[in-house]
């Protein structure tokens, strides 16, 4: 089956990429094993990441890929077998993984959002913040480690309190 996805050189889209098994704390309790993997493909194949946050079984991201370049799933692909091959096995195999060699760890399809201005921009880096907060692994988005929310607020574009729960600055039902 092809999926239909919006490709659009040196565009900015939102991610949400998830574990197979949505119980699992595999994300954070390997966090630098994704690092290092994201590290590789972005060597290899340069992207900016405006905005991340990696939660125990899902992540989101955003992304800003160079002109002339729209491949996005190469770099997921990559980035997701980087991480499985740098983990130890065992988790279970359904039939048709086995059969292809998969890994039972992520899902195989992914979801992408192409931004389509400043304010979808702001919308989106907000969501990804303010997800472990929605999520209940942080009561504040400071307190979740796995999030570019520090880098935001090293550089003064957020405040450290942004982001407490029950005041997050709009609706965001469309994504969650």
């Amino acid at each position: 089956m092809r999926y239909r996805r919006v490709l659009l050189g040196g565009a900015t889209y939102f991610f949400t990429v998830n574990l197979a098994d949505r119980r699992c704390r595999l994300l954070v309790e390997q966090v630098e094993a994704l690092r290092d993997a994201v590290r590789v493909v972005k060597q290899a194949h340069p992207f900016e990441i405006i905005a991340w946050a990696v939660l125990p079984e899902h992540l989101h991201a955003v992304w800003t890929l160079p002109p002339s370049d729209s491949d996005y799933s190469t770099r997921w692909n990559q980035i997701k077998g980087g991480f499985s091959r740098r983990i130890p096995g065992g988790e279970p195999l359904s039939t048709s993984r086995w059969g292809k060699r998969e890994r039972g760890i992520w899902q195989r399809r992914f979801w992408e959002h192409l931004i389509r201005d400043e304010g979808d921009l702001e919308r989106h880096v907000d969501y990804v913040h303010y997800n472990p907060v929605k999520h209940n692994h942080a009561r504040r988005a400071v307190d979740w480690p796995y999030s570019s929310f520090h880098l935001f607020v090293r550089r003064e574009w957020l405040s450290p309190d942004w982001g407490c729960s029950g005041d997050f600055p709009g609706d965001y039902g469309e994504f969650g």
